[in-house]
């Protein structure tokens, strides 16, 4: 297999280190639009690999779909591993397919609030410009494997595998994200990406159930406390717009599925400040200059105003937790379980250098792309994770020095 990696943050700098210690893949490329951020990743993956050899650095620009095909014929790549934020989603789905590469990613394409009824109906869903050219990715014979990080993808799994081997009927599929990280030095500094971040969190949160199909919500409705595994505890949840609720229903039989995120109070109105002040915007706004006008995007401002998650690791402590709460019957009986993974910072901090949040959404796609190398996984179309069997997956999570858990609930 030869992997063309684009984007090389944290997520992407945390699937080469994980990589490495793997051998199913011939060749990786690490791109990115800085160049010198690709080289770093692999020079310390040249530094400590067996084979280093099998890493190389270019420079790309993820929104140049012309480029990134080139790129991927240059390199002769069989898969394309998007490692960007959802706005690049589009040019790299197209670039895949375009030069006869498989795909994947860990966020999907964006969504598009309804016009005039943004708390109640869905507009244009997450993925659903993917979906739409799933008949060109299946007559191909490529894969597009879509959501495959760890909320969505681990989390994915997990329902798929609740589904075959936990219940006979399941009443609902309710995705739990919560940790108790802290960050020296910081009053607010997000673990993942704020661009992200604001762009689920002030969406309007989609639901699903089978007798109302998707449906959505205002941002930050029905909370509800959580009790989290390993010493994490209760947290606050609210829901979120999420790709598992878009994903999950497609292939998992659940009445309803939800996804629930928790933020925190203070988290809450920091980015109700955001939307507020118009923060949370991606369109360009005009601003004056010294040098003359320029067109910023008030949003790209407020990520290059906090420190770059990938960066704060030395500075975390505290565990991340990503997991699926199932409620149905199996045999006839009422059961509730929670499927969870969870990362302790100091662990991926000492084990590969990377903190608890991006190492724990790179591992996903790493395992993924082992089981597509080995045959274990096979398909065309897009796909996500749950049209696959979860228990090799499973099994594979465990091979990697990475245990998942299992809670009666």
């Amino acid at each position: 297999m030869r992997i063309l990696l684009v984007g090389a943050g944290g997520v992407g700098t945390a699937i080469t280190r994980i990589a490495a210690r793997r051998d199913f893949f011939a060749q990786m490329v690490v791109s990115d639009y800085d160049l010198g951020r690709a080289e770093a990743a692999v020079a310390a993956i040249t530094a400590s690999d067996r084979d280093g050899s099998r890493f190389s650095a270019a420079r790309v620009d993820a929104s140049d779909q012309a480029a990134v095909t080139a790129l991927l014929r240059e390199h002769d790549c069989d898969v394309l591993l998007n490692a960007t934020d959802p706005r690049f989603v589009l040019p790299l789905f197209g670039a895949a397919l375009e030069a006869g590469a498989s795909y994947l990613d860990m966020a999907m394409s964006l969504s598009y609030p309804h016009p005039e009824r943004p708390h109640e109906l869905c507009g244009v869903k997450l993925g659903d410009d993917q979906f739409a050219r799933a008949e060109e990715y299946q007559k191909a014979g490529l894969l597009a494997l879509v959501g495959m990080g760890v909320e969505p993808g681990l989390s994915d799994v997990f329902a798929r595998h609740a589904a075959d081997e936990l219940f006979d009927e399941i009443e609902e599929v309710g995705i739990r994200d919560g940790a108790n990280l802290t960050v020296e030095g910081y009053d607010f500094a997000p673990s993942f990406s704020i661009w992200t971040t604001i762009e689920e969190c002030l969406n309007p949160p989609v639901v699903y159930e089978k007798d109302r199909g998707w449906f959505t919500t205002a941002p930050f409705s029905e909370p509800e406390v959580f009790d989290f595994p390993e010493g994490i505890g209760p947290v606050e949840c609210v829901n979120v717009e999420h790709e598992e609720v878009l994903l999950v229903p497609r292939w998992v039989d659940a009445e309803r599925v939800t996804f629930k995120y928790g933020l925190g109070d203070d988290f809450i109105a920091k980015l109700k400040t955001l939307h507020e002040l118009g923060l949370d915007r991606t369109a360009p706004l005009t601003v004056k200059t010294d040098l003359g006008p320029a067109q910023v995007s008030p949003r790209d401002v407020v990520a290059a105003a906090l420190p770059d998650p990938a960066t704060l690791g030395d500075k975390m402590h505290g565990k991340t937790c990503a997991g699926t709460w199932v409620k149905g019957t199996k045999d006839g009986k009422p059961r509730e379980v929670y499927l969870y993974h969870v990362v302790d910072n100091q662990w991926s901090m000492r084990e590969y250098g990377s903190q608890a949040v991006v190492w724990q959404t790179a591992i996903n796609p790493v395992i993924a792309l082992e089981l597509v190398a080995t045959g274990a996984w096979t398909g065309a179309g897009v796909l996500g994770p749950e049209a696959f069997p979860a228990r090799p997956f499973l099994d594979l999570l465990n091979a990697y020095d990475s245990p998942w858990g299992l809670r009666e609930q």
